[in-house]
């Protein structure tokens, strides 16, 4: 009896070990929300950009050190960034800025308008496909500067003229986003929508819309960059009178010979950038998150990133050799799995 009485002891600690391995393997799988904190979160996502900035404006002093220039020609770091300081307390900038950006809105929410619908009937249609698709990406590969002595005949030295580079520059992006966002959407994802009755667009709207939703996203991104280029040279070359502009501050400058302009204005527009596409980068990481391709809080993940720290699950498996909550010592699944079979075998026996 009393070696009954051990077996059944010695079967039961096995078994919790077994429960206690498979139950951390079971949460490597399952991402956790587990989350840093805020305060954490931001300074790691903001101190590489940090570093990387203070670099570059090192490497620029150091250049304005050498004396390859005169400073009246290429200004240090200090000049540039206390006038773009001095700026932001102007209405000037301010509206100028203002006009920037509602351009590039205005030219950026046509051009996905466009960019879609072109994107959408042209993925659905082989026909359409073969006749324009080439012509789409070469559109994409026109540098904007080109279109700009077309744009001026057609509508004169005017907010028209920019509006339709903007366009031009942006919409092909966003259509080939579309494009090939369709093309790699899995077939078996199409057959089981259709298996579960999704017709027509109720098809694309489920099944077809998400699967080509990082390739549309990354479309739009591209797409933004072509438009803020295009704008950009448009503004230079095409100045409305009456109508500041960023690009204006910058070609005003450049006439007047003020290189501490020139700079204050090319970091505006570099801010801008920053900002728009931390904006996407955004977006794109919560997208990711929901599909499940970033897991932060998975013991799995900081495992493979070199981290240490409990497992995702209360049962997990500290790596170092211990279970989550240390009531049950780790043991290998195999081992554990083959002890399971011993005791059971001695208990039969």
């Amino acid at each position: 009896m009393a070696t009954e009485s051990g077996t059944s002891d010695l079967d039961a600690e096995t078994g919790l070990e077994v429960d206690a391995a498979l139950a951390g393997l079971d949460a490597l799988d399952i991402p956790t929300a587990q989350r840093r904190p805020l305060a954490a979160r931001a300074w790691a996502a903001t101190w590489p950009k940090i570093g990387a900035l203070a670099l570059f404006l090192l490497l620029w002093q150091i250049v304005v050190w050498s004396g390859w220039k005169p400073t009246y020609l290429l200004p240090g770091p200090g000049k540039a960034l206390s006038e773009f300081g001095s700026r932001l307390g102007t209405g000037h900038f301010w509206d100028a800025l203002a006009r920037t950006l509602v351009r590039a809105v205005e030219g950026y929410a046509l051009a996905v308008v466009i960019g879609v619908v072109v994107g959408v009937v042209v993925s659905r249609s082989t026909i359409l496909r073969t006749a324009v698709g080439s012509f789409i990406t070469a559109l994409q590969t026109m540098p904007s500067i080109v279109w700009f002595p077309l744009a001026i005949l057609l509508f004169k030295l005017s907010e028209s003229a920019i509006l339709f580079v903007v366009v031009l520059g942006a919409a092909p992006s966003v259509a080939n986003g579309v494009i090939y966002g369709v093309d790699y959407v899995p077939p078996l994802l199409v057959r089981v929508g259709r298996s579960m009755g999704a017709r027509g667009f109720s098809l694309y709207r489920y099944i077809v819309a998400p699967a080509a939703l990082p390739s549309v996203l990354a479309g739009l991104k591209q797409g933004w960059a072509f438009c803020w280029r295009s704008l950009m040279a448009g503004e230079l070359l095409v100045i409305v009178p009456g109508h500041s502009s960023v690009g204006a501050d910058l070609q005003n400058s450049r006439e007047l010979i003020d290189t501490v302009g020139v700079m204050a204005s090319m970091i505006t527009v570099f801010v801008v950038g920053v900002l728009v596409d931390a904006a996407f980068n955004t977006a794109d990481q919560q997208m990711r998150v929901r599909r499940g391709l970033i897991a932060e809080g998975t013991s799995a993940v900081r495992a493979a990133r070199g981290g240490r720290g409990p497992g995702a699950a209360g049962g997990g498996v500290d790596p170092a050799g211990g279970s989550v909550d240390g009531t049950v010592p780790h043991q290998p699944a195999d081992a554990g799995a083959g002890g399971a079979d011993g005791g059971h075998a001695g208990s039969a026996g």
